[in-house]
């Protein structure tokens, strides 16, 4: 079940806020906990062995937490069981194939004729996998190194950890962060109806952006990329950056909303990212909570950049290629966090500072490097990135090509829709929307938002959030 869905919508989401309200404050905790296990178990229902290895997550690391306060002489031994535990789940379901699959195609390079081939797991992925580890690891850690103490209570930390607005797709929350709000947090009427309007707005991101403009994606991969012009292969690089954008951004804006209706107040998650002026900017604005993590748990711990520029750029260099494996497990990943890294580097050299002075330039080099960067996350057959580079830049590979006016006929289809994900890409909608929040017209144009989005849920126009897959 994902929030764009018509089940979640009229179904989960009525009956859990209905209970919700209607249950005194001890015990919203605990609903909490039930309904966001009840969430995940519609989506596990074909593997509950998935269920049961959330539910021993949550009770392990919560005695693991406590015993680094009751033995600590041996606070670290909890934490490194830990993380060989939630860290192992996570390598097994996730990369463990990948590993595999790379150790076949070495023994067929180095030793061809003995026909050995380790069997591969074929594993699927639990649903939110690679974001509630990041959450459990962050709750240990800031146990281990005194910022936050140990909960006492087992439904805090199942709440925390399951609280279905973040628990498939993020944002990645620290225990640190929203303790406190387990144990107090404000309800009204006014806070419920501020969340059901960014509810409304995410929304209205995924389902009448994200999902709409992400069909020219899927037209240009159906066509096939040997098949299409280099105006078209840019239209659908651009297209794609869009549609990840407005995806995971309209996922965080409704679970922003839907906290909010709960009472937390969850970190936002994106700063119009598509507005910086360089990488190192782009990344202060995009995915904030994940970048927040890899800062204070992997940047800061192996030094920073406290030890001199060479052991700067060698953590940098270590975050972003695990960044890179964490959004998945293929080299194209890989690549991806390498070409961010040296992006970054090359910045942090000087052309940071002329980009920032410079700030024309700047955009418009990010306009034109952010849709290279994400055809490569995009594409994960080396052979098929290739291609498309090819078409990207035809001056390198095969020539010129435009086959029949390609771009012609889906540019006159999409033109509308990129200037409408142009214009909210900007920070001008939602200065908007802050200042007529509350109005008549606001009420009266999330309604038509809402309503449009729930037709083409109901004639079958969405898509899985992208984001479920990492």
């Amino acid at each position: 079940m994902v929030f764009s869905s018509l089940e979640f919508i009229f179904i989960f989401m009525p009956v859990f806020f209905a209970v919700y309200f209607l249950l005194p404050g001890k015990l919203k905790n605990i609903w909490i906990f039930i309904g966001s296990v009840g969430f995940y178990t519609y989506g596990a229902l074909d593997r509950p062995v998935y269920i049961l290895l959330l539910l021993f997550c949550i009770l392990l690391n919560y005695l693991l937490a406590l015993g680094m306060e009751a033995f600590p002489k041996a606070r670290k031994v909890f934490l490194v069981i830990g993380l060989l535990y939630d860290f192992g789940v996570l390598f097994v379901f996730k990369y463990l194939d990948f590993l595999l699959g790379n150790l076949n195609a070495l023994i067929a390079a180095v030793w061809p004729l003995s026909g050995v081939q380790l069997p591969l797991a074929s594993l699927t992925l639990p649903i939110g996998i690679s974001f509630y580890t990041f959450q459990i690891v962050s709750y240990l850690a800031d146990v281990y190194r005194g910022a936050v103490p140990a909960e006492r209570s087992p439904v805090k930390v199942g709440a925390y950890l399951s609280m279905f607005p973040q628990l498939i797709a993020g944002p990645i929350v620290t225990y640190t962060s929203v303790s406190a709000q387990f144990d107090f947090r404000r309800h009204s009427l006014r806070r419920v109806n501020s969340g059901l309007m960014d509810f409304t707005v995410g929304l209205g991101l995924k389902v009448l952006l994200a999902n709409q403009i992400g069909k020219l994606w899927t037209d240009v991969s159906t066509i096939g990329f040997e098949s299409i012009s280099t105006p078209l292969a840019w239209m659908g690089s651009f297209a794609y950056s869009m549609q990840l954008y407005f995806d995971f951004f309209g996922y965080s804006v409704m679970a922003i909303g839907l906290g909010k209706m709960m009472g937390f107040k969850l970190p936002q998650n994106f700063d119009h990212p598509y507005i910086a002026v360089s990488f190192t900017d782009f990344w202060r604005r995009w995915h904030k909570t994940l970048s927040g993590w890899f800062r204070d748990y992997v940047y800061i711990p192996l030094g920073g950049n406290r030890q001199g520029k060479g052991k700067m750029y060698r953590n940098l260099l270590i975050v972003w290629l695990l960044t890179g494996l964490w959004h998945g497990a293929a080299w194209n990943f890989v690549l991806w966090g390498l070409v961010t890294f040296v992006l970054i580097a090359i910045e942090k050299l000087g052309f940071g500072k002329f980009l920032e002075k410079h700030r024309a330039i700047g955009h418009l080099y990010m306009i034109f490097m952010i849709p290279l960067t994400w055809t490569v996350f995009a594409i994960t057959d080396f052979r098929q990135l290739g291609i498309y580079f090819t078409r990207l830049f035809p001056f390198f590979g095969e020539g010129i090509n435009v086959y029949a006016g390609d771009f012609l006929k889906y540019g006159k289809h999409y033109w509308i829709l990129f200037a409408v994900c142009v214009l909210f890409s900007t920070t001008l909608p939602q200065r908007i929307y802050k200042k007529i929040k509350g109005s008549i017209l606001c009420s009266v144009l999330l309604l038509a938002i809402f309503w449009g989005a729930v037709y083409c849920l109901y004639i079958g126009l969405d898509d899985p959030f992208l984001y479920f897959r990492f």
